[in-house]
């Protein structure tokens, strides 16, 4: 089914471009679409980007040569953002033809498909959508495209591409990120500086040393375990056509144009020759080595889970070499030294020049006809033009996009038009024929779109003004009964928990299950649970893949059966394969879900959501400003800072298949616990200290949270009776806070600063 499809329209080379400059030599190189910010909401707010002017021009010069324009607004959206800014900031370009659009808030999604119809829309890697289920969710939702997690394997992808009818973008070269897009706070929280919102700083590319539970180091092949090498797939395009991919994405918005151009030539030169069996050249990826690599390439995830081989450990630096090459690129496609290198279309034209009659200029293009009327011609005086200077003067296009393939000239002998006519009479028709083929890309739109707030927002804007500053005691506006949950990673973690009456729910993840036991065990907690009083949920896994997707709908109906109150979900695929496996049972959508604002939660709301999560890196102002009815918020816990499919246990040589927990220690000192679930082949790498929100309890529940979650994850049973009789005195009694009675060093996370 895939090779059919494939058949029909070639894969679209897209390729990146973080100035004007760049885009111009990856249109001369040979992408059929580029990828670009404008001054807001894209995820690398540290490119150069493009001002409107310059957007929209590019949008034009773009379409003149048959490519296409995609525009990045793949950051999670504040509700002000949202409601106040975006509209007003898509509305020129969509007028002007903007091709698409990419996204990975979901709030932002339902503004788009429903202000700008006609409009593609592409969900963001950002998104991680990682199976059939996530790409059947953004299907549902009137997404066009996905851009799929790069840890997806070639069958992976053919299996979406065979059951859903959706675009698929893959990333084919360029940097890969050591988390699972869109699931990194390592940035966020040790830097302020969010991923999500376009200022990632790094940190993977920094050093660490790998501990092990006691936090001795241990031998390693280097100090940067974090490391990806850069992908590098052109060795495979055929079996990339093969498995159903639309678009081949080459990162690098933030690398220079002479990078881009570079590798953009390249991979056009093997698309266009596309065929099985044909090896690529030494000297081609010798080519693409030299434009920049990080210790060489890898092939990424394509062919395998993860591995050490996909990482530099020792050299995180992104290398460049052969300044030869870098000149030969910038004089054939960043700055090109010769006029045939201009990226022109071919026109032709006929002039028309008789006395006492308009001069007429006819312009042809690409099945387009334009004709334009000057000056009137007059009868020569003394000296008549020749031939020879009308065509000099008619083929001087100059900066426009077009070139004269043929021009025909019928025009008597004895006549004169001053050069200045001749001129206008030439602009005006290549002006006249810009326009001809841009305008069928033109768009009408309102000036403005948004509906008139609901009450309910009214009152939470009204809230979130009314938040007092660091110190002042905030006056309550009415109580709300407190709820409390519980999560637990580890099934010894749960005889400790059930102890507390004034816990009402306890979520357990689904990595304290081995899978082979997982009906008889969850049957067990099930019970406990509900003995207990209590109502008990079960944590799917926070990678939903394919494989996962099939466990779970194997046994689907066994674990209906058991009487679990609900399921919490991490992802789009586990919450759109929760809906249709688990027949309607309750869902919580966890942190990962971002809520940001409240188009997102009405989203979500189509599904049977219980309550959401509300996100992590909402200041207190803006977790006001936000409605948080059926909301619940974290007030205690390691919050994951990277989920990723790397393996750091695996990837030093220890690979036993069995939970374990490491460590990371950084540049400062300070110890990061990693634990992998090899049941579903994931990490996660923790913050060092914990988040605790127990003297927050009045501000939350002024801004209308009905439930709270401490999250335990590492702690012993006595460190979690710890913990929670802090909670009852503090949070729930409403004892006076003091600091020093937590027995370590916690963090409030982003409750006060926020991210930018």
């Amino acid at each position: 089914m895939g090779e059919k499809k494939q058949e029909k329209k070639r894969m679209e080379l897209l390729a990146p471009a973080g100035s004007m400059e760049i885009f111009k030599a990856v249109l001369r190189a040979g992408a059929d679409a580029v990828y670009l910010g404008g001054n807001q909401f894209g995820a690398r707010a540290y490119a150069d980007n493009f001002t409107e002017e310059e957007l929209l021009w590019a949008i034009d010069e773009a379409h003149i040569h048959g490519r296409r324009v995609y525009l990045t607004v793949n950051t999670l959206f504040k509700e002000d953002e949202l409601e106040k800014e975006l509209y007003q900031y898509l509305l020129p370009f969509y007028r002007q033809g903007l091709d698409a659009v990419i996204v990975q808030d979901t709030g932002a999604l339902s503004l788009i498909r429903d202000a700008f119809p006609g409009m593609k829309i592409h969900a963001s890697t950002q998104m991680t959508i990682a199976g059939t289920a996530g790409a059947s969710y953004m299907k549902a939702l009137g997404v066009d495209r996905i851009v799929t997690a790069r840890e997806l394997s070639l069958e992976e992808i053919r299996e979406i591409h065979e059951n859903v009818d959706i675009e698929i973008e893959s990333f084919v070269h360029g940097a890969l990120c050591y988390s699972y897009s869109g699931q990194c706070l390592f940035s966020s929280m040790l830097g302020g500086r969010s991923g999500n919102r376009g200022r990632c700083a790094q940190p993977c590319r920094l050093p660490y040393e790998v501990c092990d539970s006691g936090k001795n180091k241990l031998p390693g092949p280097g100090l940067y375990p974090l490391s990806p090498k850069d992908l590098c797939a052109i060795d495979y395009l055929p079996r990339l056509a093969a498995a159903g991919i639309t678009s081949l994405k080459i990162e690098g918005r933030m690398k220079q144009a002479e990078y881009a151009a570079g590798t953009v030539s390249v991979y056009r030169d093997y698309l266009d020759r596309l065929r099985e069996g044909e090896n690529v050249s030494d000297k081609d990826k010798e080519k693409l080595a030299a434009l920049g690599s990080r210790s060489g390439f890898t092939d990424g995830y394509y062919f395998r889970k993860n591995g050490s081989g996909m990482i530099t450990f020792s050299k995180p630096n992104h290398k460049k070499e052969n300044e030869e090459l870098h000149r030969e690129i910038r004089e054939k496609y960043v700055r090109p030294n010769l006029p045939e290198m201009e990226l022109k279309e071919k026109i032709k034209g006929i002039l028309r020049l008789k006395k006492d009659f308009p001069a007429i200029l006819e312009l042809f293009c690409n099945q387009f006809t334009v004709c334009v009327s000057g000056d009137i011609v007059q009868a020569a005086k003394s000296q008549p033009l020749s031939r020879e200077k009308i065509e000099t003067g008619m083929k001087k296009t100059g900066n426009t996009p077009f070139v004269f393939q043929e021009l025909a000239i019928e025009a008597e002998t004895d006549i004169f038009l001053p050069v200045q006519s001749l001129n206008s009479l030439r602009r005006n028709a290549l002006q006249k024929l810009s326009g001809t083929l841009t305008a069928g890309y033109r768009r009408s739109a309102a000036e403005t779109f948004f509906p008139q707030a609901s009450d309910e927002t009214r009152e939470n804007r009204a809230k979130s003004t009314a938040i007092l500053p660091e110190g002042s005691a905030p006056v309550m506006e009415k109580k709300h009964a407190l709820r409390l949950a519980v999560s637990i990673e580890q099934r010894t973690q749960l005889a400790a928990v059930l102890a507390y009456d004034f816990v009402n729910d306890i979520y357990l993840d689904s990595g304290a299950c081995m899978r082979e036991n997982l009906l008889k065990e969850l049957a067990e907690e099930t019970a406990a649970v509900h003995r207990h009083g209590k109502k008990f949920y079960y944590i799917l896994p926070a990678v939903f893949r394919n494989e996962t997707h099939a466990f779970y709908r194997k046994n689907a109906e066994n674990l209906c059966a058991l009487g679990i109150d609900g399921f919490v979900v991490k992802s789009f695929d586990a919450a759109w394969a929760a809906e249709k496996l688990f027949r309607g049972t309750p869902l919580i959508l966890d942190h990962s879900l971002y809520t940001y604002n409240n188009r997102a939660r009405q989203v979500f709301a189509k599904l049977p959501v219980l309550r959401d999560t509300a996100p992590l890196e909402l200041n207190r102002r803006e977790l006001a400003g936000r409605e948080n009815r059926n909301s619940e918020i974290l007030i205690y816990g390691y919050l994951p800072l990277m989920t990723s499919a790397q393996c750091i246990h695996a990837n030093i040589g220890r690979c036993d298949q069995e939970s374990s927990l490491l460590y990371l220690k950084d540049r400062y000192g300070v110890y990061f616990p990693v634990r992998n679930y090899c049941d579903t082949c994931y990490n996660v790498i923790y913050n060092s200290q914990p988040l605790m929100l127990f003297d927050a309890r009045e501000e939350l529940q002024k801004m209308g949270m009905t439930a709270y979650r401490a999250a335990f994850t590492l702690e012993s049973e006595k460190e979690i009776r710890s913990v929670l009789n802090l909670c009852h005195e503090t949070f729930l009694c409403g004892k006076r806070w003091e600091k020093e009675r937590m027995a370590q060093t916690y963090t409030k996370g982003h409750y006060k600063r926020g991210v930018e």
